[in-house]
């Protein structure tokens, strides 16, 4: 393949709606990270059935989450809704005793037009607890970005912070901080501060804090990076508002988006990476066993989670072929140097460049599957099975949400969702053979 056949990333939109999961599922998650919040989801029972079936395992735990049930007389304006949410709110904080609570706004309130954003400070002020509004209906935002709203609602109440000062003391670098921005489980977000100290930069805080009242000091000056392609908001949020400087990188998913993540930020703090080189070659040699299975096959993201660009960039480094990178929404801004690397990644590995295509039309996907045959489709739970019934491998783009991924040493699990339904159909192979081969006799 000639040079002249890598071309700049090619962007398509079609007018597909958001086929992706419910973004107030967020609260699964971010309940566990915010150990003193309470999440007041404000919807219909279509929601409340919804966070059962998604967090049904949960129940029993009694988690810091509940429904605020719209009925007929709250739709129809017949029903005061401070006072119906100050009842709401006076329980849990007497039951629950939380740091916080946040309401989460749903389809429903954002149609009818509820004025959250209006009630939230008066009640704050009147039963003294912190509240905050964040609007996670799946109208207006894709699967993971409910995250992405809570954050940038969490953003405005960091407190500030004086500027920044110098890089430099004495013509050496002296230990800089950094503010991460994403909700990631504890043994991520201690590998990442292993991986960063010992390029001798502490981490000043992370947004989410595990408690709210431990939430980072933010102000001019002060460098924050994002760790999930979805936060585009919160970053808009953290430059326009605390004036923060955002470090645009690459996201740390696979060892080489992980690579990237930590010598970008060495980069802007005037620090030569001592040892990544060495460590991104040592992981790679470790997932031998996985990409020899993938190498050479080829890969179908429907786009569900706002994972898919990093997550194709990653498997395209590992040998295979990516037909199509659909994603719901894209913050062309945000997700700049991730896309600069999936091209760098093509160039390398002598591939075309993939077509991107954002809010994808499903009907169109289909057809386009049915043409291409890809050996994977990654996608939302919805045509995961009628794909299955039509002899497509398919992998349930939300695990790769609730995995895992980031990180040198989470690459590996990566690969095992990846690899799962491949080895799954070799060993359901083998085992055929074994029944309906015949072996032949030599004694007649």
């Amino acid at each position: 393949m000639s040079a002249s056949t890598h071309k700049s990333p090619t962007f398509e939109c079609e007018t597909g709606n958001y086929h992706t999961f419910c973004p107030i599922s967020c609260v699964s998650w971010l309940y566990q990270k915010i150990e003193d919040s309470f999440f007041l989801v404000i919807g219909t029972k279509t929601c409340g059935y919804f966070l059962q079936n998604a967090m049904g395992v949960m129940i029993f735990a009694e988690p810091r989450y509940a429904m605020a049930e719209l009925e007929e007389g709250d739709i129809s304006a017949q029903l005061n809704d401070y006072e119906e949410l100050k009842r709401l709110c006076l329980q849990i904080k007497k039951d629950r005793q939380p740091g916080v609570i946040f309401w989460i706004g749903t389809c429903t309130t954002e149609i009818i037009k509820m004025d959250l954003e209006g009630i939230a400070p008066k009640l704050e002020a009147d039963i003294q607890l912190p509240i905050i509004v964040a609007r996670a209906n799946g109208l207006d935002y894709a699967f993971t970005q409910g995250e992405d709203t809570v954050l940038a609602a969490m953003a405005y109440r960091c407190p500030d912070t004086i500027a920044n000062n110098s890089i430099k003391h004495n013509n050496k670098c002296t230990t800089k901080t950094v503010i991460i921005f994403g909700s990631l489980p504890d043994p991520e977000v201690k590998q990442l501060s292993y991986e960063l100290n010992k390029q001798n930069i502490n981490i000043k805080g992370w947004l989410p804090s595990q408690r709210y009242s431990e939430l980072p000091a933010i102000g001019p000056g002060d460098y924050v990076i994002g760790v999930n392609p979805f936060l585009s908001r919160t970053a808009t949020t953290l430059m326009r508002r605390k004036k923060a400087k955002l470090i645009s990188a690459p996201f740390p998913i696979g060892p080489d988006g992980t690579k990237e993540w930590i010598a970008k930020i060495c980069k802007v703090f005037e620090i030569i990476p001592q040892g990544l080189e060495e460590r991104e070659a040592r992981i790679w040699s470790n997932l031998e066993e996985y990409i020899s299975l993938i190498r050479g096959k080829s890969v179908f993201f429907m786009g569900d989670n706002l994972l898919e660009i990093s997550l194709a960039r990653f498997l395209i480094r590992c040998g295979m072929i990516v037909y199509e990178i659909g994603i719901p929404y894209m913050d062309k801004r945000y997700q700049g140097a991730e896309i600069e690397l999936l091209q760098q990644t093509c160039e390398k590995m002598n591939v075309k460049m993939p077509k991107i295509v954002e809010k994808p039309d499903n009907y169109n996907q289909l057809d386009r599957i049915r043409d291409l045959q890809p050996d994977l489709v990654i996608t939302g739970m919805a045509h995961a099975n009628p794909l299955e019934a039509r002899g497509i491998n398919t992998k349930w783009s939300v695990e790769f949400t609730f995995a895992q991924i980031h990180g040198f040493t989470n690459s590996k699990d990566i690969l095992e969702l990846i690899t799962r339904p491949l080895r799954r159909n070799n060993g359901l192979q083998a085992i055929s053979d074994n029944i309906y081969t015949i072996p032949t006799s030599t004694n007649q």
